[in-house]
């Protein structure tokens, strides 16, 4: 199970800063890779940020995050986290994280895996 939050308004304008969080349950965290995707209107979900398992112990960031996304783990609360920056118009979407079981973050923010994915939360970046 997943429950995503913003820790920040969700309406944010250009050059602004969000941070997300996902709180999960239900699967043992540290052996998976746990990541954030983003679907926009009529596009297609893109793996945004991922972090694989404590024993891969690696991040993958979509190339326009690089630089302004950070995605980090707390372990102790089963919780992921996305801090973003120099946010863009461009970054607006429905965010959601997901989580993938052989712990690997290229696998699951590339699409080729994924075991469980929450509902999600909205991002508006204005111009």
């Amino acid at each position: 199970m997943f429950s995503c939050r913003r820790l920040g308004g969700g309406l944010v304008q250009a050059g602004g800063s969000l941070r997300l969080s996902c709180a999960t349950s239900g699967f043992t965290f540290d052996s998976y890779a746990i990541g954030w995707f983003r679907q926009a209107p009529g596009k297609e979900p893109e793996g945004v940020a991922c972090i694989g398992s404590s024993d891969e112990g690696t991040t993958y960031y979509a190339d326009p995050v690089k630089g302004r996304f950070t995605i980090s783990s707390d372990k102790d609360k089963n919780t992921v986290y996305l801090q973003m920056n120099s946010l863009k118009p461009e970054d607006t979407a429905n965010y959601y994280c997901a989580a993938e079981s052989l712990g690997n973050d290229a696998i699951l923010c590339l699409g080729y895996g994924m075991d469980y994915r929450g509902k999600g939360t909205q991002v508006t970046v204005s111009s």
